[in-house]
């Protein structure tokens, strides 16, 4: 397995109600082969992690519609594109939709601790797409059972070719599918609906961080 040959896997998984961003063009805020720019971007993102010798991953549940279905990263969102080759020396990353550059909450709270550990993680989702509701493309729901089967040898040889040695699982989900792979799986809370304090006190724990501050009381969804 290399980056090239993962990346070509994934972009040959089509289902109904699922956006595929190494596969489908979004009629309606894409670019001109805004798929094949993300397909180069993950490509090189992840010959980036490679390189840095990233055993890490900090896992999520899928792709949201503000984030990862424009930019094809896992928690990242447009905002933070400019700070991927700086975190992941050699990764190329830009942004491939038109109008205003989109921002996505959780994305901010990764990035922010990104910038504070010395070797990044690789930043990756149980299920790597973006899955939606029937005819709204912009909604986010959870992935199905059948549809997580289809990404599953994937993951596992993701996990396998990067020497993977412990999951950071951010929500539930993440913990209970982390936890297949036979690497040691930390919980933190997802920054989610009212858990951005849990999400950044499990993560100063994990990591032994300095005091990385409170949560804003305005709470709402982060996606």
């Amino acid at each position: 397995m290399n980056a090239e040959k993962f990346v070509q896997a994934l972009a040959s998984i089509r289902l109904p109600n699922v956006f595929n961003p190494y596969a489908d063009q979004c009629g309606v805020h894409d670019q001109a082969h805004a798929a094949e720019s993300r397909r180069n971007s993950l490509q090189s993102y992840l010959d980036a992690v490679q390189a840095l010798g990233v055993d890490t991953i900090w896992m999520g549940r899928d792709l949201g519609h503000r984030g990862g279905r424009r930019t094809g990263l896992a928690l990242t969102d447009e905002q933070h594109l400019s700070s991927v080759a700086r975190r992941y020396p050699g990764a190329q990353a830009a942004k491939v939709t038109t109008g205003p550059v989109m921002k996505e909450r959780t994305a901010a709270e990764i990035w922010r601790l990104l910038d504070r550990l010395d070797v990044p993680p690789l930043l990756w989702n149980v299920f790597p797409f973006h899955p939606h509701e029937v005819d709204a493309p912009f909604t986010n729901r959870k992935f199905t059972a059948g549809e997580l089967r289809l990404v599953d040898e994937l993951n596992a040889e993701l996990v396998k070719w990067l020497g993977i040695r412990s999951i950071i699982a951010i929500g539930d989900d993440a913990a209970r599918y982390g936890a297949k792979f036979g690497a040691p799986v930390e919980r933190v809370r997802h920054p989610s609906f009212g858990g951005t304090s849990d999400f950044r006190a499990g993560m100063q724990r994990i990591y032994k961080l300095p005091d990385i501050g409170a949560a804003s009381s305005q709470q709402g969804p982060l996606f």
